[in-house]
């Protein structure tokens, strides 16, 4: 389960992921479970912290973009499929602070003659996600 800090309160939230977005790496609170930030702070000990970060390039820019976000994604369902049955990841980074954002550059080349756009993209700074394990 992923949660993000919300205020006074941790909620288990879904990835949303879209390079169509202002907030191409985003997250929607599911509902399913909310915790206090005090009531989560003795339940759970944190564990270890994992940087996620992704690149692409190609011609075109959504298409490369969306596959730079699609990898980061799955990076991020990766590491939770792999998470104990006591444990729960939370998003790291904070809004206007450090939150993650989809960097792009361009370059021209030639191809067969014409000048081409090709995108490199990455993400700065990387999502970072804390692991925590619940207390026994």
């Amino acid at each position: 389960m992923i949660f993000k800090r919300y205020g006074t309160a941790y909620h288990s939230v879904d990835p949303n992921f879209d390079s169509r977005a202002l907030n191409e790496i985003g997250f929607r609170r599911d509902r399913e479970r909310s915790v206090p930030v005090e009531e989560f702070e003795t339940r759970f000990e944190h564990v270890r912290t994992h940087e996620l970060s992704s690149e692409a390039e190609g011609p075109v820019q959504d298409h490369t973009e969306q596959l730079m976000i699609d990898r980061l994604e799955t990076q991020l369902l990766e590491l939770e499929a792999t998470l104990g049955s006591h444990d729960v990841m939370v998003v790291e980074n904070t809004d206007g602070h450090d939150y993650p954002k989809t960097r792009q550059r361009t370059r021209t080349v030639i191809e067969e003659g014409e000048n081409r756009l090709h995108f490199l993209y990455s993400v700065s700074p990387p999502l970072r996600i804390g692991v925590y394990r619940e207390r026994e």
